[in-house]
């Protein structure tokens, strides 16, 4: 029999914040600028949902240490400053929030600090304040389910009581692996049939998530 949900736990980039077109766009542009040319869609498949450790050793692999490390100084960097000029929530997320009377939380690739930066800019923070989980806590990034069995431990919820609500591959695919039903939002730059999967829903409007997280 399947558990009713008791806990939503929301990715951030892409997910709660539309920094993803950030990301990608000044992904491309490092990989111009420092020797590794990249399309938006490969940058996608190779980088959006991965933890900075996991897209620094890609990085590391093909050019070497010291040119990842100045890649990943220089897109915190840059990515910071596209954060501040014009950083919005997705759209029709808080709408989707007010109506959502579960709990909550969000457990994402990024940092504690990269979100208070993104979640604050967009006055999401206080809404997840103290429930805030990053794969810097945990062994493996996604798509090892290690970040979404942390986040329901420490929220004293029933990983088969979850759902997770992710827009990446490695999410949907973490989500799928730690016994939660996912959530796939198609609404940014990754396509719904990658998302696609058992146990997962794949919708591209945020404002029917609350519908779909209570079965209607």
């Amino acid at each position: 029999m399947i558990k009713p949900i008791e806990l939503v736990i929301f990715d951030c980039d892409g997910v709660l914040v539309d920094s993803e077109r950030i990301a990608a766009r000044v992904q491309v542009a490092l990989g111009v600028e420092l020797g590794w040319p990249l399309t938006e869609d490969e940058v996608v498949r190779r980088f959006i949902g991965r933890s900075h450790a996991a897209i620094r050793g890609q990085i590391a692999e093909r050019l070497g240490e010291e040119t990842a490390a100045l890649w990943h100084k220089r897109f915190e960097q840059l990515h910071a400053e596209e954060v501040d000029a014009g950083l919005r929530p997705v759209d029709g997320l808080p709408e989707a929030l007010d109506a959502i009377a579960l709990p909550t939380c969000v457990a994402s690739s990024g940092s504690h600090e990269k979100m208070r930066h993104t979640l604050g800019r967009t006055g999401l923070y206080e809404r997840f304040a103290g429930r805030v989980f990053s794969a810097t806590e945990v062994a493996r990034g996604k798509p090892a389910p290690d970040l979404f069995l942390y986040a329901a431990e420490r929220m004293g919820a029933d990983p088969a009581a979850c759902a997770v609500v992710e827009d990446s591959r490695p999410g949907v695919e973490a989500a799928r692996a730690a016994g939660m039903r996912a959530f796939g939002y198609a609404g940014g730059l990754t396509p719904g049939e990658r998302l696609t999967g058992p146990g997962t829903v794949v919708f591209d409007d945020m404002r029917t998530l609350p519908g779909l997280v209570a079965g209607r």
